[in-house]
């Protein structure tokens, strides 16, 4: 028996210049509880700084990088971590519910509101030209927002508590997305962008 078969599917989400889609729970033989926690108290998590225009500013969360290659961004080369059991079986389910294949992830630990995401594109070399990102979300809810480089149109999703978000096609080069701060008090919240670095 296949512990992560199901009936749903990722439902698309309609955006011009792009592929995205949703699904509200990623199946899994563990509770979002009991992920969250694992997480939380396995992952050795580092507050970096990057550059951003010129200057060094420390992240506003904690991060951590798994997989087969390291991966730089704004300045920051991160040295990926062997998957621990945990994120294999997470990549596992992700990769059956997209038809993706991924080799790192990035984890990002949002403590409380005010930690947050820049807007920005995954856009990367090493991502390739139609860059795939698979955002599985655990914790508290948090709103993503996508902002288009031309039009400024905006549109807002919320990543609620085991949702998982693909963002494929020509997304990257046309959108940035990023996570606000808040002054609602909300709890801990754990995203992980799984993606394959060539």
């Amino acid at each position: 028996m296949d512990l992560f078969s199901t009936n749903m599917d990722l439902i698309p989400i309609p955006i011009e210049d792009g592929e995205l889609s949703m699904l509200a729970q990623l199946p899994m033989p563990i509770g979002n509880a009991e992920i969250l926690a694992r997480l939380l108290a396995e992952t050795p998590w580092r507050a970096d700084t990057v550059v951003v225009y010129g200057k060094r500013y420390l992240q506003p969360r904690l991060t951590a990088w798994y997989g087969e290659a390291s991966y730089t961004y704004s300045g920051l080369t991160l040295h990926p971590l062997p998957l621990t059991p945990l994120l294999e079986t997470l990549r596992a389910a992700v990769e059956q519910a997209t038809g993706r294949r991924y080799n790192s992830v990035l984890l990002n630990h949002y403590r409380d509101g005010a930690d947050s995401m820049g807007m920005h594109s995954d856009d990367e070399p090493e991502l390739g030209p139609q860059p795939v990102i698979a955002s599985l979300s655990y914790g508290a809810s948090r709103t993503f927002t996508l902002r288009h480089k031309r039009s400024k149109r905006t549109v807002k999703l919320d990543l609620t508590d085991g949702s998982l978000l693909l963002m494929a096609g020509n997304l990257q080069a046309n959108w940035q997305h990023g996570i606000n701060k808040t002054a609602k008090l909300v709890g801990p919240r754990i995203n992980l962008t799984f993606r394959y670095v060539s």
